[in-house]
């Protein structure tokens, strides 16, 4: 490379850096997270960010087509429809304004409609997060109380195999906690406070497909009545 071309490439390199430190574009962390879920393509996603671009820094609300491709690897085709599709699904808005002096109308794009559906998005995430804690929560309680009650019955600390019992009705057998309390219950009646005969009455229970407590009752009283 030779002295004067060397130079030029310097020169190059220090315009381009100096248009690097020209500032950046602000785009929601939350939108790049985030796209997929609003079924937005690559290109849509890029076609956004340029529409910010040009609104943020370059004060130009409403670029042309050409303008927007220019900057994009993507055919015109692909940048008209992605237009197109993010007009009609109501991502990004066209308003119209109307100089009240000399009555020339102009339009700008408008991006709030995305972010309503990126905000509408996060909102509903954060709550299916909050509501399975909460389930979480609600299921540790409630195993906790069922252990608890176990517990009083037997009038003594639960064995470890004595709990793992109780965590197999609940999550191996998927006994419903109200028939483990009600199957505990017929136990200290009959006088029979064990698991084997606990474990006994479940699975009576099962297979004479007793699915509730009021079941679970009728049941145990017939069976009472026929001895």
């Amino acid at each position: 490379m030779s002295k004067q071309s060397s130079t030029q490439q310097l020169q190059i390199e220090a315009a381009l850096l100096a248009g690097f430190q020209e500032g950046s574009v602000s785009v929601p962390l939350l939108f790049l997270k985030n796209y997929p879920a609003l079924n937005l393509s690559e290109i849509e996603v890029m076609t956004l960010i340029h529409l910010i671009s040009f609104l943020e820094k370059e004060k130009n609300d409403f670029p042309t087509t050409d303008e927007i491709q220019s900057r994009m690897s993507a055919s015109p085709d692909l940048v008209i429809a992605s237009l197109q599709k993010l007009i009609h699904e109501q991502f990004i808005a066209i308003d119209e304004d109307t100089e009240e002096t000399t009555g020339i109308r102009s339009e700008r794009y408008n991006l709030t409609p995305l972010y309503r559906k990126l905000a509408k998005l996060v909102a509903e995430q954060q709550m299916a997060q909050l509501t399975a804690s909460r389930t979480s929560i609600q299921s540790d309680e409630s195993a906790k109380s069922i252990f608890t009650t176990f517990e009083k019955e037997f009038a003594r600390p639960l064995t470890p195999m004595e709990l793992e019992t109780i965590s197999g009705w609940l999550d191996k057998d998927l006994y419903k906690e109200e028939l483990i309390m009600t199957a505990l219950k017929e136990a200290v009646f009959a006088g029979k406070v064990h698991f084997r005969y606990i474990d006994r009455i479940l699975l009576e229970w099962s297979r004479n497909r007793v699915a509730t407590v009021d079941q679970a009752k009728e049941y145990s009283q017939r069976f009472r009545q026929s001895r």
